[in-house]
């Protein structure tokens, strides 16, 4: 029994607890929910008093936009109002101008018209004119012109003629004497020294003892320079000095090259030779190409090939009755500008065709050929205008005068040939004849290359061995000397001397 009142008394203890806290919970829940609701009423009227001052600074924005619109807006009628005012300025000139330009149109009509009817009655008074005239006289206004030239021509041929034969004379001598005053002024501008060159070079050498190396053992050394460069080389009693001799400049500027670099290396044996002669050759190449565009640079022409400006410096390795073709050609170029510049012409054709009118001889050892004809087919081929070949293709009237530069060339190539002392014509000869010799014996089949040497009293004929064996080279040597008899002419004996030399060479790896 008290046990079961001690259950019924936690039951209820239980139920009351429980009730307490659902009451306190209750309690708890209303303050909590009174708070939020606190908290909300809190932000929304925060949230309300930010709204109106967005609402409000907004509102203040829209004003100030609206305001410096219409400001704008009223800028801009105030322009519009200006420019349509000038358009409007404008149009009333333009319609001024029109008025005032129909009225003169207006005008100009009438005076025409007025001019042409006045004509129209000046020839109507001139043709009753003439009728009456012819009336009068009983002839024709053709027949009267007759009569009068009929009657001037008896009174007054004779005074006539003579007229006509002073005033063509008093022609011819101002031509004459004007010609004579651009000749002469052309000349005066232009002088340059006459150079004649020499057949030899002199070689400074530092001691007598370099001499003996020179020559060699047994003439070595001196035999295998001639034979490389293909000049004489004359060793005196000259004290400091070799002397080398040839009607080739290029062969001579070799030899000379060669030379001083022995001198300089030290080392002089054939082997060696045959290294510095091919130096030699590429910077005597060098030279030829430095004094072609000293040529062009100092006559002031430009714009040619580069193949033109290298012939053009092989001229200065060549003579003309002993005069250096380069330079002649420099000289001739000049003269021809100033020649044109005062009759009128083209100047740079002019230049151009002097300056080239010999390009043809850098190669007419090497081709059959006139010189003129060879020059006009090397420009030809590099593309040189049709004016400059025209120009010096008629120099010594191989081919007829066409241009007035034509003309000029002509004129300046024999002012610079024909002053005192510029050539020399019996060493002309002397060259051609050395010439001659060396390619009768370059015709033949067989010859390597050949040099004349000793003035011409020997030359030596250098053959291929696998093309022409020991007993060839003989029979060669007979038949060059024939030919050599029957086409030339020459005082004494000429020695042909044919050489053929074999070398084998290979290489140990």
């Amino acid at each position: 029994m008290p046990q079961l009142i001690f259950i019924v008394i936690g039951f209820g203890s239980l139920a009351v607890g429980s009730m307490l806290g659902y009451l306190a919970r209750q309690s708890i829940a209303r303050r909590q929910i009174g708070s939020i609701e606190e908290k909300i009423t809190t932000m929304m009227e925060s949230a309300k008093t930010e709204a109106k001052d967005i609402v409000f600074h907004a509102k203040d924005r829209a004003v100030k936009f609206l305001e410096e619109a219409k400001r704008e807006e009223k800028e801009r009628m105030v322009q519009l109002a200006r420019q349509a005012e000038r358009v409007s300025r404008k149009e009333e000139i333009l319609d001024k101008k029109g008025e005032i330009f129909e009225k003169e149109k207006i005008d100009l009509v009438r005076k025409i018209e007025e001019v042409r009817r006045i004509k129209a009655e000046l020839a109507k008074m001139h043709e009753d004119e003439k009728k009456v005239l012819e009336t009068m006289a009983k002839m024709s206004e053709q027949e009267a012109k007759n009569n009068l030239l009929e009657s001037i021509k008896k009174d007054y041929s004779e005074e006539i003629i003579k007229t006509i034969k002073k005033l063509e004379q008093e022609k011819v001598d101002t031509i004459e004497k004007r010609a004579f005053d651009i000749m002469t002024l052309s000349i005066q501008r232009y002088a340059r020294s006459n150079v004649a060159d020499i057949m030899t070079s002199i070689v400074s050498i530092p001691s007598d003892e370099l001499k003996g190396r020179i020559i060699g053992r047994e003439g070595r050394n001196i035999k295998a320079l001639e034979r490389a460069t293909g000049v004489e080389i004359i060793v005196d009693e000259t004290p400091g000095a070799i002397t080398i001799s040839g009607f080739d400049p290029i062969r001579r500027e070799i030899a000379r090259f060669t030379i001083e670099k022995l001198i300089k290396d030290g080392r002089i044996q054939p082997a060696k030779i045959e290294e510095k002669v091919e130096e030699s050759r590429k910077e005597i190449k060098q030279k030829i190409q430095e004094m072609g565009e000293a040529a062009v640079f100092e006559t002031g022409i430009i714009g040619f090939p580069a193949q033109i400006v290298h012939l053009l410096g092989r001229l200065y390795f060549r003579t003309s009755y002993g005069q250096n073709v380069l330079l002649h050609s420099i000289e001739a170029a000049h003269l021809a500008g100033m020649l044109a510049r005062e009759l009128g012409a083209n100047v740079e054709i002019a230049k151009k065709g002097a300056l080239l009118h010999d390009i043809g001889k850098a190669v007419d050892h090497e081709i059959e050929g006139t010189h003129v004809e060879l020059g006009r087919r090397i420009l030809e081929k590099y593309g040189i205008e049709q004016g400059v070949v025209r120009a010096m293709e008629s120099h010594h009237e191989d081919y007829p005068f066409s241009t007035p530069e034509s003309y000029i060339v002509a004129a300046a190539e024999a002012v610079s040939a024909a002053r005192p002392g510029a050539r020399k014509d019996s060493l002309e000869n002397y060259l051609k004849r050395l010439e001659e010799l060396e390619k009768i014996a370059n015709s033949f089949a067989g010859v390597e290359k050949s040099y004349a040497i000793q003035a011409g009293r020997e030359i030596r004929i250098f053959v291929t061995p696998d093309k022409i064996d020991d007993l060839g080279a003989i029979k060669l040597a007979r038949e060059i000397a024939d030919r050599i008899q029957d086409e030339l002419k020459y005082p004494g004996e000429i020695k042909v001397n044919v050489i053929r030399e074999l070398r084998a060479v290979e290489y140990a790896k």
